[in-house]
């Protein structure tokens, strides 16, 4: 028996749960078996007394001892047997409410049992609710660590249990399976690896806590290392194979820019920056970077500073937003900077006239057309450049990547491309989910920029805020209303957008309330965004619609309802849309007072700190692998079965450095024929997830 023999011919499985298993947890062959790991364990070392059972939380427990009652309730589908165990110290209800007439039929008052499961208290008395039963001959076989495996309801219902799981691994293990080493001997030496057969042996069957942690660490770093090193090799491959422009010239249009136009200092994380991408460009080969920066942090400055760089070396840029009032307002700030020193400079979106359509058409094609600004509208059939050179894409998340390679489809030699996001993201999981970007982070704030006061308040102080943010509208500022849902739920307790906009008309009739939504068609939402940003409007009432791409400087409040309903991620974006100006500003988070204690604690670190990269951190921690990598992990070409991109960052780190070890010394992997064939195994599907060229 090997790795690939099919499951139906292990012992106790045949075909009719096997083909059940695969349909619910695609096992099909003894090594999916075999990699069916448990997510947790218990103990079955120690045997509890009944007398000694206190609290109201207890774990699982053991406890050893005889039925001296049992008898069949209700009827039909609602009949359940309930049994009375004890130990000599007390009593414990017994209660299954499924395979009640064979349970029935198979408990036996002279034999001594062992009990496993968990007790509550019910009526007043200890109670376990379908507890795993063993003779005492058979719960020695049990004894010590064990695997408490996942499954699924359809499988319970069957009749498969952990238990059962764990029985089969253990008769897959006797057979005197192979489990070959995939990792070179010279990794598992310098990381003192257990081997993959002792590791996967000890997963199933941990003789202690110790040898335990070395099999999970061994399994941790065995995925991460085969993600790290499928990703690295593609980036160095696609790095050595895509040619790109070389631009070795800082000439007349970033000189005179720099010398006399600036409109403030850089910092130090802009000039390194820049320095990044300048280094990028002078390679020969395709700049693939991805640019982080926190709101404010200067990124448009770096992206202009960087086209100008392009253009001196006889080439066209393009910056594609996903929205147009984003790429309006990189419009207004390129053309006004970059028109000092003769840039051409043109906007084109989805409500362009055909008249200045042709024009930009026309002006592209001739090359007179220096930098091109829009929506989707830019990779457009009919949208064709003379020699496009360098590509700046923001809020790339926003596009697809076909969307993305339709763009660079239209130069002869691929353009260099830098993607920029406000989005923090922590450092291993960008250099893991952005597979084969390189990355820079802004993480300093101009000089001058204030940063925003966050206030935590609750339904009680209402009033006070209402009356803070008047005093704001009085001083000739504008405020952001936001709010989670767009129409009344009687399900939920929250505030909605539309008695908002009624309740936020009344209180401020002095001033003007405009409103946005995601239902609303895109003319109506550009014509309410508009009235806002050009100041016609004095409070803004919105969804989360907002969050991305709404620059408007005289904003000083954003007020957040239900703010313990987002994310923190969501919470520092909407935070982001003031604090853009000179003035102070402020984001108020509304609250109910009753909030559970991770929630508040969530809303504490709001006003704790401005810091993205610090939020996304924490965001990290509190929400913890399973809502984070539901979206990171959703893209990665890997099931990664015991590893967690979000708890393991050390284990993470370290395979990055054996991976980038290995293809330093072997960059063909031709000397490790067995990496290279578990790589082809792993990955037998195209990196579209990682590519943005």
């Amino acid at each position: 028996m090997d790795s690939k023999t099919n499951i139906t011919y292990l012992k106790g499985i045949g075909p009719n749960r096997a083909e059940l298993l695969n349909k619910e947890l695609g096992i099909q062959t003894v090594g999916d078996l075999l990699q069916h790991y448990p997510t947790s364990y218990v103990d079955r070392s120690q045997v509890y007394k009944i007398a000694d059972l206190h609290g109201a939380d207890l774990p699982m427990v053991q406890i050893r001892g005889r039925f001296i009652a049992a008898s069949t309730q209700g009827e039909g589908r609602r009949s359940r047997l309930v049994a009375l165990f004890t130990d000599g110290t007390g009593l414990v209800e017994v209660v299954w409410f499924r395979n009640v007439q064979s349970m029935s039929r198979s408990l036996n008052p002279e034999t001594t049992y062992v009990l496993f499961g968990k007790p509550t208290i019910y009526n007043g008395r200890w109670q376990l609710a379908h507890p795993e039963i063993d003779t005492e001959a058979s719960a020695e076989i049990h004894k010590g660590l064990r695997g408490v495996y996942p499954l699924t309801e359809k499988l319970r219902n069957k009749g498969i249990t952990s238990r059962q799981l764990h029985a089969w691994a253990l008769t897959a293990l006797a057979t005197n399976l192979t489990i070959p080493e995939i990792i070179p001997t010279e990794i598992i030496q310098t990381y003192r690896l257990m081997s993959r057969s002792d590791a996967i042996r000890v997963i199933h069957n941990p003789p202690n806590m110790i040898e335990l942690e070395k099999a999970k660490y061994r399994i941790k770093f065995e995925e991460l290392f085969f993600l790290e090193l499928n990703i690295l090799r593609y980036g160095r491959n696609r790095k050595a194979a895509l040619r790109g422009h070389c631009f070795t010239k800082v000439g007349n249009f970033f000189n005179r820019f720099y010398s006399e136009c600036m409109p403030f200092e850089l910092t130090n994380a802009q000039k390194r920056v820049i320095k990044e991408i300048r280094g990028d460009m002078n390679t020969g080969r395709q700049m693939n970077r991805l640019l982080q920066g926190d709101v404010g942090s200067g990124k448009t400055l770096v992206a202009l500073l960087t086209m100008l760089i392009a253009i001196d070396n006889g080439t066209q840029a393009c910056l594609m937003a996903p929205t147009e009032i984003l790429a309006a307002q990189h419009f207004e700030t390129i053309s006004a900077l970059a028109g000092q020193v003769g840039v051409n400079v043109k906007l084109l979106t989805g409500s362009t006239p055909k008249k200045q359509r042709d024009e930009i058409h026309a002006q592209l094609l001739e090359g007179s057309l220096h930098i091109l600004i829009g929506t989707h509208a830019v990779i457009e059939d009919n949208v064709q450049f003379a020699n496009l050179g360098y590509v700046v894409i923001d809020e790339q998340h926003r596009f697809g990547v076909a969307q993305r390679a339709r763009l660079w489809q239209k130069a002869a030699i691929a353009p260099h491309v830098l993607v920029m996001t406000a989005t923090p993201i922590p450092r291993t999981l960008a250099m893991t989910v952005y597979g084969d970007l390189d990355v820079s982070i802004i993480d300093e704030l101009p000089p001058g920029r204030k940063p925003v006061t966050t206030l935590l308040r609750y339904d009680e102080g209402r009033q006070k805020v209402y009356e803070g943010i008047h005093q704001q509208l009085l001083e000739g500022r504008q405020a952001y209303i936001v709010y989670p849902l767009i129409d009344e739920n009687e399900k939920l307790d929250l505030k909605s957008l539309e008695n908002g906009f009624d309740i936020v008309s009344r209180l401020f009739e002095d001033f003007k309330v405009a409103m946005v939504h995601g239902r609303m068609k895109p003319a109506e939402k550009e014509k309410q965004m508009s009235r806002f940003v050009s100041g016609e409007a004095h409070i803004l009432v919105a969804t989360t619609v907002i969050e991305v791409g709404v620059n408007v400087p005289n904003a000083t409040v954003m007020l957040i309802e239900n703010a313990e309903r987002f994310g923190l991620s969501q919470l520092h974006q909407l935070r982001g849309r003031v604090g853009r100006g000179a003035d102070k500003s402020f984001c108020i988070l509304m609250s109910k007072q009753e909030i559970g204690r991770d929630t508040r604690r969530r809303l504490e670190v709001m006003t704790s700190t401005t810091d993205g990269f610090i939020v996304a951190e924490e965001d990290m921690k509190l929400r913890g692998p399973g809502d984070i990598e539901g979206t990171m992990q959703s893209g990665l070409p890997i099931d990664l079965k015991m590893a967690s991109l979000v708890t393991d960052t050390p284990i993470l780190e370290q395979a990055r450095h054996a991976a980038e070890q290995l293809l330093d010394a072997d960059p063909n992997l031709s000397a490790h024929p067995s990496v290279r064939l578990t790589l082809s195994h792993l990955f037998d599907r195209t990196m579209d997830w990682a590519r943005i060229s």
